[in-house]
């Protein structure tokens, strides 16, 4: 243990302060308007912890605090292994540390395990803090992960050793270029997570050969050339998320799985939803589906002459679709024949950690600034998604921009994840609270949409429902809920990684592996439970479901558009091109 009189025990005792100080400055910083989230959210109200309790955790946190500094100060000396052998280990995945620079000093050895020691102490004092119920702990244990992210010793120069050696080595070199990447991205307004300048939409991303054959005020519809010679008679209508690009189902050839659809011998058609501006900004929900999926499947069958089209809807591009055939049936419409939900949420009951923001305060909030008019702009939205994995796509690129001075590398994921869009502020408005705050969707009659009251349970074509298993946007547990919504015989697989990887899984790399399970269960973890895992990519498993529904091949529709609807321009058109 570390003596009395020894000279480094009031540097130890003020390491073990910093926790405690930095417990209380967390609190206090909820406490003030300035700890609401973006989002909005009403503040936590937080009750005093049980004394028995906060003694024990701090009792805790002081022995450990000790035993990690005698641990340092054993380094190196004789007979000294047990007391060195104390460590303070990262969490799984946590890569912010793992640079041998910071085991090689003992003082930034000591820095960060005292970090995670303290951060540990904060996040177990979250857990015995009293709130008024589970979203307020969830919106409190998320709130505590976003300040402990932003303290990290790794984002400050006089604590992280690798700025330091790599300054030293490059004669000072990297701090001019980290200083430099701070301005160009401050011009920018936004961190740089990739060389922008190694990607353009049209020259290669979004490749696949096509022509716009349909636009309005709110979407481009794309149709794609066939690559064969014979095609499915039903085309395929793919509706992708209005608050990101298209063309994140389009990067590039290799993993593409527009072009893999067109290959399987689809006749693709994909609503390339536009970059709204500020005359966009009275569009509302109902706007949305009227001149989103709604147009786009009249059009296609308009110029297929086919009565009945299959569908695929991606995030919250399957939400608007899945509102769209629900307004279909309500009418007596009977346009497509099967529906395929990528990473979909149809019930809102447990929407991960962007729902912890989503209440009655931040939900006045929107109705009164945007509700009626206006944008939510890209901006906002990228910084909400980015917050929500804030080591990976924020600091990570503090550290490495601006402290190291290095050039992100080419990475088309990235770029696509950096090309931000805006919302109508309708829209917007009308889908946090309507689905996101009051669940309204998955209740039969509950929402009127388009003029007529809607009910899921009358979309009864067969459905193909993936989910990811590592998904923080859209919980697979949520997804599957699917199954008990919509009217049709559904088909749920469970894909591994997360929102995108999950998705964008080439076949041709036959990576990673999926799980299916055609007896269904009442409980999503049951399922899992009684579920095969099969190798390679779930795009094989939909492309033999979707033949089901081809109803038989046809010569392959060599001219893109027809009739009325002629060509407007190339693949991937104007609207995927303009920024926020």
């Amino acid at each position: 243990m570390s003596q009395p009189n020894d000279p480094f025990n009031p540097a130890m005792q003020q390491f073990a302060q910093l926790g405690q100080a930095m417990a209380q400055q967390f609190f206090t910083f909820l406490g003030s308007q300035q700890g609401q989230h973006p989002l909005g959210g009403a503040p936590i109200q937080i009750g005093a912890p049980e004394p028995a309790k906060l003694t024990a955790l701090q009792q805790e946190f002081l022995q450990q605090q000790t035993l990690l500094w005698n641990a340092m100060l054993a380094r190196g000396k004789p007979g000294s292994e047990a007391a060195a052998s104390f460590a303070v280990q990262a969490e799984p995945g946590d890569r912010r540390f793992s640079a041998p620079e910071w085991k090689q000093s003992p003082i930034f050895d000591y820095i960060h395990q005292s970090y995670l020691l303290n951060a540990r102490y904060l996040k177990e004092l979250v857990e015995i803090a009293p709130v008024e119920d589970d979203k307020a702990k969830n919106r409190l244990r998320f709130l505590a992960r976003q300040y402990l992210d932003a303290v990290a010793p790794s984002n400050f120069a006089a604590t992280n050793p690798e700025f330091i050696k790599l300054a030293v080595e490059t004669k000072g070199q990297s701090i001019t270029d980290g200083i430099n990447n701070l301005i160009k991205d401050f011009e920018k307004g936004r961190i740089s997570m990739t060389d922008d300048t190694a990607f353009e939409v049209g020259r290669n991303l979004a490749t696949t050969e096509g022509a716009v054959v349909y636009e309005n005020e709110l979407i481009q519809l794309i149709q794609y050339s066939p690559l064969g010679k014979t095609v499915a008679k039903r085309p395929l209508v793919i509706v992708p998320p209005c608050i990101n690009k298209f063309y994140i189902l389009d990067l590039q050839a290799e993993n593409s799985f527009v072009r893999y659809a067109v290959e399987q011998g689809n006749t693709v058609f994909l609503v390339s939803w536009r970059n709204v501006k500020a005359e966009q900004g009275r569009l509302g929900w109902n706007d949305y589906l009227e001149m989103g999926p709604l147009d786009a499947l009249r059009v296609v069958r308009e110029i297929t002459g086919e009565d009945k089209v299959n569908a695929l809807g991606f995030c919250v591009g399957g939400t608007i679709l899945s509102s769209a055939l629900a307004v279909l049936a309500a009418r007596g419409e009977d346009w497509v024949a099967s529906l395929t939900l990528l990473t979909t949420l149809l019930d809102f009951s447990d929407t991960g950690e962007i729902g912890l923001m989503i209440d009655e305060h931040s939900c006045a909030m929107r109705d009164a600034t945007i509700g009626k008019g206006g944008l939510l702009t890209g901006r906002e939205l990228a910084s909400t998604f980015s917050a929500l994995r804030a080591n990976d796509l924020i600091w990570n690129y503090v550290s490495g921009n601006y402290l190291k001075g290095q050039k992100p590398q080419a990475f088309d994921l990235l770029y696509w994840n950096s090309d931000s869009t805006n919302l109508a502020g309708p829209f917007a408005a009308w889908y946090m609270r309507n689905l996101y705050l009051n669940n309204h969707l998955r209740i039969p009659g509950k929402l009127e949409m388009c003029g007529v009251k809607v009910d899921l349970g009358q979309v009864k074509m067969p459905n193909y429902l993936l989910a990811a298993r590592e998904d923080h946007i859209v919980p697979w547990q949520s997804a599957y809920q699917t199954t008990r919504i919509l009217g049709g015989e559904s088909r749920f697989v469970l894909g591994a990684s997360g929102h995108i990887a999950g998705v964008i899984n080439p076949a041709a790399k036959n990576k990673r592996s999926f799980w299916v399970n055609d007896d269904s269960k009442p409980d999503a973890e049951a399922w899992l439970a009684a579920s095969e895992e099969k190798k390679g990519s779930w795009w094989s498993d939909w492309s033999a479901w979707l033949k089901q529904h081809a109803d038989g091949d046809c010569p392959a529709r060599a001219k893109l558009g027809g009739g009325r609807y002629k060509q407007i321009e190339p693949a991937p058109g104007r609207y995927v091109k303009e920024k926020a």
